[in-house]
């Protein structure tokens, strides 16, 4: 079977990408699982994996610096849409992140970005209450101590590469 096609989708700027560069990992009907390099090069961030949640509607990332240590993990709120007949995936982010640091600091960002977003009709009231309702999700698993069920897929993945 051939990969399926990623496409990352942003609202704020907006711009949809084809994230050819991707390496699909693993693929079943709940996740797809990438390792990835940054498509714009950054000082803090070379590269990482990504196990998109599909029915969960977030993808959670694992930031690495260029030298490997792990910068932190990275909580995208996302949507998605999927075209059966070209095996095509278009995550749209919905804005909201959380970071959670390897202190387990944890940080929720860019609700900003979701009032801009509803105040520019760039998404309508439907999307701005999916996303905050994927955002709680998200914080009840960080915060009940179950994070790590989140990170365990990229972990195994990692630990098979070796």
């Amino acid at each position: 079977m051939a990969d399926p096609i990623l496409y990352r989708k942003r609202l704020i700027p907006e711009e949809c990408i084809l994230l050819k560069d991707d390496h699909i990992l693993v693929r079943d009907d709940d996740k797809i699982i990438t390792g990835w390099h940054t498509i714009k090069p950054r000082k803090d961030l070379h590269h990482g994996y990504s196990c998109y949640y599909l029915r969960e509607g977030f993808k959670v990332s694992k930031f690495y610096r260029e030298d490997g240590s792990l910068l932190y993990w990275y909580c995208d709120i996302v949507s998605y849409e999927h075209e059966a007949d070209t095996d095509t995936y278009i995550v749209t982010d919905l804005l909201a992140d959380v970071i959670v640091y390897p202190d387990h600091f944890v940080k929720v960002v860019d609700i900003d970005e979701l009032v801009t977003a509803l105040d520019e009709k760039l998404i309508n009231e439907e999307t701005l209450k999916t996303s905050l309702m994927n955002l709680n999700r998200l914080l009840e698993i960080i915060y009940a101590g179950e994070f790590s069920r989140l990170q365990e897929p990229i972990e195994r993945v990692i630990a098979n590469r070796k």
